[in-house]
């Protein structure tokens, strides 16, 4: 079974202090224009009444490229660090779960044939016991059936992804050229995350398992996880951020455009790691992938 990178969440690299120190002067102050003009700035995270301005002198780590404010007054962008493996787990495993009732309930309007065989269903039991109390049982269960298959896929996808890329983000992520791995930071706790893997062979950079906290949601934190994976492309010279999600919910969708993204197309015949493609499996659970692309420049 295929075990790598699933693109389930799947939710720019504001350029790092020592990133803008590696670069020269006139490419340095182009990029962050650019990134600028693309993405207005996020509205101000609650918190206090602002600081005065900083004292001239080195900036905290991410400081000058927008990463956020210190640790404490509002939300920092920065790259992850190997003490904070569990904490990036414990987000992504979260997150994941959310999608077991989505994808089971919400999920099944998105499969006009799936409701129409189960309208059928329900037809049939009428028609051979003439009950009606056994006809209106017939929606339940489906739906129990669904959740059932929508969990049992999900948790083994969730196992494969703990076991691979999410088992060793720093060696997975950190190590590899192309590849990095960040965290949103808010009083000293990490409350979302994102990566992004290049591949090479079309000069593309992914972006994977952005993730938010729920309790920290509606913050802007997702937008501005999403503006690391950019900006990181355009530092590198990257043509293209691409993604792929199964998520359901259309605030997910929103904030793909949001960023700039263009869908590319939809396949409902995606075969997610952890699918056994057995005849319940296809009957009770279905998942419809959606393709993203975000093109920086023409090769």
């Amino acid at each position: 079974m295929h075990c790598g990178p699933p693109d389930m969440v799947c939710e720019t690299k504001i350029v790092a202090a020592d990133d803008h120190e590696a670069l020269p002067g006139a490419k340095k102050d182009t990029l962050l224009a650019a990134a600028g003009a693309m993405w207005p700035p996020l509205p101000a995270a609650p918190g206090p009444a602002a600081a005065p301005p900083p004292a001239p002198g080195p900036q905290p780590h991410g400081g000058t490229g927008g990463a956020g404010p210190p640790e404490g007054r509002g939300v920092c962008i920065r790259e992850f660090r190997a003490a904070e493996q569990e904490a990036a787990r414990r987000i992504f495993y979260d997150g994941i779960l959310e999608r077991i009732p989505n994808t089971a309930f919400r999920g099944l309007r998105q499969h006009p044939r799936t409701q129409l065989l189960y309208a059928l269903l329900a037809a049939l039991c009428f028609a051979v016991t003439r009950s009606l109390l056994l006809t209106c049982l017939v929606p339940a269960g489906l739906l129990a059936l669904r959740y059932y298959y929508s969990r049992k896929v999900i948790l083994a996808y969730l196992e494969c992804a703990l076991h691979t890329d999410m088992a060793d983000i720093e060696q997975y992520y950190m190590k590899p050229p192309g590849s990095c791995f960040w965290v949103a930071v808010l009083d000293g706790n990490v409350v979302g995350i994102v990566a992004a893997r290049a591949h090479e062979e079309d000069n593309t950079v992914e972006l994977l398992r952005m993730s938010v906290d729920s309790r920290f949601r509606g913050k802007g934190i997702a937008k501005a996880l999403g503006r690391r994976v950019l900006e990181f492309a355009m530092l590198h010279n990257y043509s293209a951020v691409v993604l792929g999600t199964t998520a359901v919910k259309v605030a997910a969708h929103k904030l793909y455009e949001s960023l700039g993204f263009r869908h590319m197309g939809a396949n409902d015949h995606y075969v997610l790691p952890g699918m056994t493609l057995s005849l319940a499996e296809r009957l009770f659970f279905q998942v419809r992938y959606h393709r993203y692309r975000l093109q920086l420049r023409e090769e």
